[in-house]
């Protein structure tokens, strides 16, 4: 597989392909990173710094827009995740934090319709159970396991298991069983609080 050197801007978080982050840069390498970006049109990635240290798989962006500049050379971006990619070697000689990567792809292989519908059916009751409404049934069928997982804050590790995973398949079956996992937590949240309200008794009838 091709390798290409790619600016890197490590972060606490993890960001998936088609989903948009807002960027406030403010340190002057960040900052001649972001312009360079800018004025060759090429992404950058964005890694997730665990405490563990930087993980091996990112996330490559681009800039949709400059939402804002300062005097001093801050800038608000909006960016989004175009697509995983694995460090081969970081690079120390530049202006701003880099590396060797490779792109990675996913394994050819057809979407199983029913893992996805298995997943729809659990992000949805996820959502119903977190904002008392169904979503958008439109905007669910264009949903893939990358996007549904992108609005659930399931904690970094979570995510970084499933932007190192190279099937969708695999992928669905993952956040499918971190939806029904995020679910059963409610319940035990409501339990909590239901025996809260009672003062730990257990009331029979209304």
């Amino acid at each position: 597989m091709p390798t290409r050197r790619l600016p890197l801007f490590p972060l606490g978080v993890v960001l998936f392909p088609g989903t948009h982050l807002p960027l406030h840069i403010f340190e002057e390498r960040y900052k001649t990173m972001m312009n360079e970006c800018l004025e060759e049109e090429k992404e950058f990635g964005i890694v997730w710094l665990s405490d563990d240290g930087l993980r091996e798989n990112g996330c490559a962006c681009t800039i949709d827009r400059v939402l804002e500049r300062t005097e001093d050379g801050r800038m608000d971006l909006l960016t989004r995740g175009t697509r995983p990619f694995r460090v081969l070697q970081r690079q120390g000689h530049l202006a701003y934090p880099a590396g060797v990567i490779e792109f990675l792809e996913d394994r050819q292989e057809p979407v199983d319709p029913d893992l996805l519908a298995k997943a729809h059916d659990a992000y949805s009751e996820l959502v119903r159970r977190a904002t008392d409404a169904d979503p958008d049934a439109l905007e669910l069928a264009e949903l893939g396991a990358y996007g549904m997982a992108a609005t659930v804050d399931f904690g970094p590790d979570a995510k970084q298991g499933l932007l190192d995973l190279r099937s969708e398949n695999a992928r669905l079956r993952l956040v499918t069983r971190l939806f029904h996992a995020a679910v059963e937590r409610l319940d035990l949240i409501d339990r909590a609080e239901e025996r809260a309200r009672s003062n730990g008794k257990i009331r029979f009838g209304a």
